[in-house]
């Protein structure tokens, strides 16, 4: 007899159908790695960022141009969306009122402007993607110019492959020579615009076929000279504190507008006024490049010169002392010194 005989034949038979199933409690399909290809999506230009809405600019120069609104799609959400960006839309961005469409993803980038709270920080805050760009705004005074600044936004220029341009306003209140002085020798275009005589003709020339990020001090004038410019613009202005010698922050995000002068059209790209412009994201080799006239005699330079004030030989501290740059050149010199220094002292730092 085989163990088969032992089987009690009343015992019942099971198939696929006596499986119990939990019930899925959300009624929701199961999550899946698989994302859908979006092939449908838009290419489409983010104008501005306004408390996780993205204006953007759908059909960029097609006679079915239009601005829509947009939220992130929930897999970009480690994934910074800023001003200037390429973004692939889907959904409804028709730009009717109570639509909106969804960014589903970002095309590759051909810069990234960043800041950093300070020299130290690791953290990088992105202020604008895809400009060739950026006009520093400066004034000749109220506020007072700062040169130092205005030498970290070159170098975070020239280290984002930004081409820089540099307006000095308030020349009627001060001569701007001076400060303009630290900069000879700077392959820098210059524009000098006081109260009776802005030179937006010159200026809107520069911002032909480019996409351009204005950027400055609080109260020095940038919005004032964005609404010059792009006369619909609308950016608020204000005044500079007469006791503290700042300017207050009228422009409380960055937005791109379109700029229309007769020999074509560009883009405009508008930041909040900052106080500081930390360089914590630069690569160091960068900083020396950003100050064209000594970059060229560092040439001369023995191997491995830092260009710090005990660097033996440098041939730049040569050049200062012996007058060759002209005067400015020292001035540009301390500002090289400084950032060199801050920078070695943070390659010192523990996991640095």
């Amino acid at each position: 007899m085989s163990w088969l005989d032992d089987l009690d034949d009343d015992e019942p038979e099971f198939d696929e159908a006596d499986v119990r199933v939990r019930p899925n409690p959300k009624a929701n399909r199961p999550r899946t790695k698989r994302r859908p290809a979006h092939s449908d999506a838009e290419i489409a230009r983010v104008l501005g960022v306004d408390r996780g809405r993205y204006t953007v600019l759908v059909d960029e120069d097609l006679p079915t141009e239009r601005t829509a609104l947009a939220v992130r799609a929930r897999e970009l959400r480690k994934t910074p969306i800023v001003t200037g960006d390429r973004a692939r839309v889907v959904g409804d961005a028709s730009g009717d009122d109570g639509t909106l469409g969804r960014i589903v993803g970002i095309e590759e980038r051909t810069s990234l402007l960043r800041r950093s709270a300070d020299d130290t920080d690791q953290v990088e805050r992105v202020v604008v993607a895809n400009a060739d760009q950026m006009l520093v705004v400066v004034a000749a005074a109220d506020p007072e110019p700062r040169p130092r600044l205005v030498d970290r936004y070159l170098v975070a220029a020239l280290d984002a492959g930004i081409r820089p341009l540099l307006v000095v306003t308030k020349t009627d209140l001060a001569d701007p020579a001076e400060f303009l002085a630290h900069f000879d020798g700077l392959d820098l275009e210059v524009f000098t615009s006081g109260r009776e005589e802005m030179p937006l003709e010159r200026i809107g020339a520069a911002l032909v076929g480019h996409s351009t990020v204005f950027v400055g001090h609080s109260g020095v004038g940038k919005s004032t000279l964005v609404n010059a410019l792009v006369p619909d613009a609308k950016r608020a202005t204000g005044h500079v504190n007469v006791v503290t010698g700042r300017g207050r922050h009228t422009s409380s995000s960055t937005v791109s507008l379109r700029y229309r002068g007769e020999g074509g059209n560009g883009w405009v790209i508008d930041t909040p006024g900052v106080r500081s412009f930390g360089l914590g994201h630069v690569d160091p080799a960068n900083i020396l490049r950003a100050f064209t006239d000594l970059d060229a005699i560092a040439q001369e330079c023995p191997r491995g010169c830092t260009h710090l004030a005990d660097a033996p030989d440098c041939a730049i501290v040569e050049a200062v002392e012996e007058g060759r740059l002209g005067p400015g050149g020292a001035a540009r010199l301390d500002s090289l010194q400084r950032l060199l220094e801050t920078f070695a002292k943070k390659g010192q730092e523990p996991g640095a």
